[in-house]
């Protein structure tokens, strides 16, 4: 995000050196990850897109609810796929 808002490109130098700068010592595995993650990230879409909040959950529940019963076994691919992506993402961060 502070690549990003400054105009810089993300890069593993990039990142590397705003770790470094900030007293951290950049892990070269995880600084890659996270420039592949990022690599088809458009960051500015990303920062516009809607973000869920605990309120608006029970509220999309009833529909989700509806959607399970028509398709019980597409629902589970797609959530154990989401979860992928985000453990991939979560650990990148320690």
């Amino acid at each position: 995000m502070l690549l990003h808002s400054a105009g810089k490109a993300i890069s593993e130098e990039a990142i590397t050196g705003t770790l470094t700068a900030a007293g951290i010592k950049a892990d070269t595995t995880r600084v890659k990850a996270l420039v592949a993650a990022l690599a088809d990230i458009n960051i500015d879409e990303a920062l516009k897109a809607p973000v869920f909040t605990a309120g608006a959950a029970p509220a999309a529940a009833a529909p989700a609810a509806a959607e399970e019963e028509a398709a019980p076994e597409e629902e589970p691919k797609e959530e154990k796929k989401e979860e992928e992506d985000l453990q991939g993402l979560g650990a990148l961060f320690g």
